[in-house]
């Protein structure tokens, strides 16, 4: 993958701006239902998967906007394919009511949706991989545990290998903890990845102290919290999400557990940090290959086009949310470069679509991929960014 990266060429561009914003106004599936035209829109439907309930609902407001922002800049030239952009947002949460396979399937059969852009648990993109069958272009967009060769769907986010390897490796060399914890929600991306990190204490000659899985929305993290303090461990990797690991980092801090035990996250964003509360972020790490306030050339444009569309009041800038914006894009240079090539190929083929992001990129090889950072919380903020 690649990505254009260019100067920031909109200085004041009123299109962006909050009075045309409705430009880019995203649609609910209820409304497209009611309208009775699901076959009969010019448009270029995508539809927008993204957690809408649950713990990883509080990613929806940033993943909207940023999405918002990508489907503005679209419609300012030529869309895709000529059509306008449409975003439909469906929510692709593990708790939404109505199975999303089938919801999908539908709105295929039907021709009202062109592609999908999916900012989901990956637990929801096996499940969708299985359905969709190169009918439409299908971009996966956050983070995740990486080996995804379905056709026609490509992921576009950092693996483990990339962002959890090296990141445990720093930390093991600044702070020498002698034992890990591994704690995550009960699927297949903190599986895969806590798979992967004991490879890597194992390669570091480092205890593996506990390994424990939660369902989604545990009522109570007391007793999570309780079996982490008497394991012994000096550094615990937690791959809970989004709200899950809010609860879980506010026992955490209350308990004072900062003073013996470091933590990493990998899916820790902005939104978290904040609901998490100062004073229960001490001593912890995240590592992703996107920060709202990192000082980056492509985020300095990012963030112009963002503010000038939502203000300064619009929801925090995070991996997740920037992840939609790039998926868009991605879409739309895929397409465009690739014209129907896309059915057969996936994200191991690494195509060079070159994209606009909000991300940095390096080569590695033959590929170009994003630079990765891990970065300390500080107050409600990251800070002290160490390329990776």
């Amino acid at each position: 993958m690649q990505c254009a990266n260019s100067p920031c060429k909109l200085k004041k561009d009123v299109a962006l701006g909050r009075l045309t914003a409705e430009l880019a106004l995203p649609i609910e599936l209820a409304d497209l239902r009611e309208s009775g035209h699901l076959h009969e829109s010019g448009s270029f439907n995508v539809a927008l998967l993204i957690p809408m309930c649950g713990p990883a609902g509080i990613w929806a407001p940033s993943c909207i906007s940023s999405a918002q922002v990508a489907a503005a800049e679209l419609n300012r030239t030529n869309g895709i394919q000529g059509r306008r952009v449409q975003l439909i947002m469906i929510d692709a949460a593990i708790e939404a009511g109505e199975p999303i396979e089938e919801i999908i399937n539908e709105l295929i059969e039907l021709g009202a949706i062109d592609a999908i852009v999916g900012m989901h648990l990956s637990a929801v993109r096996q499940r969708l991989s299985k359905m969709v069958r190169q009918r439409i272009p299908y971009i996966y967009t956050p983070l995740y545990e990486g080996g995804e060769t379905t056709p026609g769907l490509f992921a576009i986010g950092e693996t483990p290998q990339e962002q959890l390897g090296p990141a445990m490796a720093m930390l093991q060399q600044a702070f020498r903890p002698r034992k890990w914890a591994l704690i995550g929600n009960d699927y297949v991306w903190p599986r895969s990845s806590h798979s992967f990190a004991k490879t890597c204490l194992k390669q570091m000659n480092v205890d593996l102290a506990m390994e424990c899985y939660v369902p989604f929305g545990l009522p109570s993290m007391t007793g999570l919290v309780d079996r982490l303090e008497a394991s012994g461990a000096d550094a615990v990797l937690v791959s809970l999400v989004g709200q899950d690991a809010v609860n879980f980092n506010r026992v955490f801090g209350r308990r004072g557990l900062h003073k013996s035990i470091l933590r990493l996250s990998c899916a820790l964003e902005e939104n978290g940090l904040m609901a998490c509360g100062e004073g229960n972020l001490e001593r912890l790490f995240s590592v992703s290959s996107y920060f709202g306030s990192i000082s980056t050339d492509a985020n300095a444009c990012f963030k112009e086009r963002y503010y000038a569309m939502h203000g300064e009041i619009g929801p925090a800038l995070n991996a997740l949310g920037q992840s939609t914006y790039e998926g868009l894009h991605y879409l739309s240079v895929l397409l465009r470069d690739f014209g129907d090539i896309w059915r057969g190929r996936s994200t191991q083929d690494g195509l060079p679509v070159i994209h606009e992001s909000g991300r940095s990129f390096e080569r590695n090889g033959k590929k170009e991929r994003p630079s990765i950072y891990l970065a300390r919380a500080d107050g409600v903020q990251f800070c002290d960014f160490k390329l990776l």
